[in-house]
């Protein structure tokens, strides 16, 4: 608040004061009048007046206005603590600093339990991930004895009952990104081609082309991290893709190219597919998007400073493109 604003506030508050001085003065001035006082007598206790009530109100305004600046101070600080707070100069400003500190007490006792369970809620769902693992290894060595195409069937369910349980884990870990981080130079042919094994049983079993122009290029990344966003963009690839082929090219300017043949997706959903939740119209006619692969992608890549963008055409397929070349971070 500035100095004008202090001021008229300062008088505002002070009117009721004001007006009884005023109406003190006033029946001064009758009763020396009524008893024909001198008028110099009168002018002097005046100013005599005048000059303390003018000492006492510039006096009152600074220290009014030092306490508007120390409480406009607080006020931008609240959230940290309320320690600052002004002693208070009378019984009301006593009982209103009495109820602040008790809503501040409150807000942060509700903090603290809210964080407790978060922190309880991530611990059960990281613990639910780590666990829910064994029991799909072991179907999937069960799997393993027969070969029929039933079979064939249930171990695709269970991969992509992996994949949920990875994104679950991965987005657990999403919040503390940055701790999780280890950049070095990696092969960015390596990297992809990881991914690509991990894919490789449902090219085969969706009949799919894999056409990889492999170029060996170095890049400075976190492998874990990058090898998870690749694994996205490759399960939706597949997902919408029933004929055709995907395409996979490393430039030297650093930029992986994924591009599919599959059924697209329109102008309307491409501004917003990396909302989370969002799953556009053919996540929701195909029942089988989260809507989370690439908000978690986005996400990732921006922790790692780099560039994720995507063009798309209903019937024609989806490109996406990733730039590693942006990254100027020290190596570990």
């Amino acid at each position: 608040m500035n100095v004008k604003n202090v001021i008229f506030q300062y008088f505002k508050e002070r009117i009721n004061y004001i007006g009884i001085y005023i109406i003190f003065i006033f029946i001064f001035s009758i009763v020396f009048y009524l008893y024909s006082l001198p008028l110099e007598t009168i002018m002097y206790a005046t100013l005599l007046c005048a000059f303390f009530s003018i000492i006492f109100t510039v006096v009152g305004i600074y220290k009014y206005y030092q306490r508007d600046k120390k409480l406009q101070n607080i006020k931008y600080n609240i959230s940290h603590n309320i320690d600052g707070l002004p002693d208070p100069q009378n019984l009301i400003e006593k009982d209103y600093q009495g109820i602040i500190k008790t809503l501040y007490k409150n807000k942060i006792d509700l903090i603290s339990e809210r964080d407790k369970k978060h922190t309880d809620l991530i611990e059960y769902f990281t613990l639910w991930t780590h666990q829910i693992k064994t029991p799909i290894s072991a179907a999937h060595l069960i799997l393993q004895s027969k070969n029929s195409y039933i079979n064939e069937d249930i171990a695709k369910q269970l991969f992509e009952i992996e994949e949920y349980v990875d994104m679950a884990l991965q987005y657990l870990r999403l919040e503390n990104i940055s701790s999780d981080l280890k950049l070095e130079e990696y092969s960015l042919l390596s990297i992809v081609k990881k991914s690509i094994k991990s894919y490789s049983k449902i090219f085969i079993y969706k009949n799919i082309k894999l056409n990889l122009k492999e170029n060996d290029i170095k890049v400075i990344t976190d492998e874990k991290w990058l090898l998870f966003v690749i694994k996205q963009i490759l399960s939706n690839a597949l997902k919408y893709t029933y004929k055709g082929e995907i395409y996979i090219e490393i430039d030297n300017k650093k930029v992986l190219t994924i591009k599919d043949t599959g059924i697209g997706i329109s102008k309307e959903d491409i501004a917003r597919i990396f909302e989370r939740g969002f799953t556009g119209y053919n996540g929701r006619m195909n029942k089988k998007s989260t809507g989370l692969g690439l908000y978690l992608s986005k996400n990732i890549l921006d922790k790692l400073n780099h560039k994720i963008s995507i063009i798309s055409e209903i019937g024609i397929g989806t490109t996406v493109k990733i730039d590693l070349s942006s990254i100027e971070l020290e190596i570990e």
